[in-house]
């Protein structure tokens, strides 16, 4: 199974406005559609994206022009086991790519990669690619990829 964690883009500050409703700065624009066109040419047409209900989270995964579910259990602070449980890690048969928040993005890598939830940081924009695989009757997860849109 193939997870990519992608953390929303740059948005703007509080200011006032509920943490579920900050939209994307100009900026944070501009890092989607960058990261949004990477993956484009890279992720499967059967990825399922599954996207905070936040709305820069929402502004986020449009850049990638696909479809895309709203789930709950990756609004922020949320726990890694549910964004776990809500892609079905590592069963599902297609691969997902989750429009998410920090801490949970980092901690889900860190649990996958080193075996415990550690305050691991995804740069705003970024997307970390994993992959679970069996070797000899081993399961393993590895890093694919990690991109940032600065670097594209």
């Amino acid at each position: 199974m193939d997870l990519i964690l992608w953390r929303h883009a740059e948005a703007v500050e509080r200011e006032g406005l509920p943490d579920l409703e900050r939209m994307l700065t100009t900026k944070g624009e501009r890092q989607a559609a960058r990261m949004a066109d990477w993956l484009n040419h890279r992720i499967a047409h059967s990825t399922r994206v599954l996207v905070s209900p936040a709305l820069r989270c929402q502004q986020t995964a449009k850049a990638l022009g696909r479809k895309f579910r709203t789930v709950e259990a990756i609004a922020p602070a949320a726990s890694p086991q549910a964004l776990l449980e809500a892609v079905r890690w590592p069963e599902s048969s297609e691969p997902v790519l989750v429009v998410g928040h920090q801490p949970t993005l980092g901690q889900v890598a860190a649990l996958l990669l080193a075996g415990q939830a550690q305050p691991w940081s995804v740069k705003k924009g970024a997307a970390w690619w994993l992959r679970s695989r069996d070797r000899e009757g081993s399961a393993q997860v590895v890093l694919h990829a990690v991109m940032g849109p600065d670097a594209l």
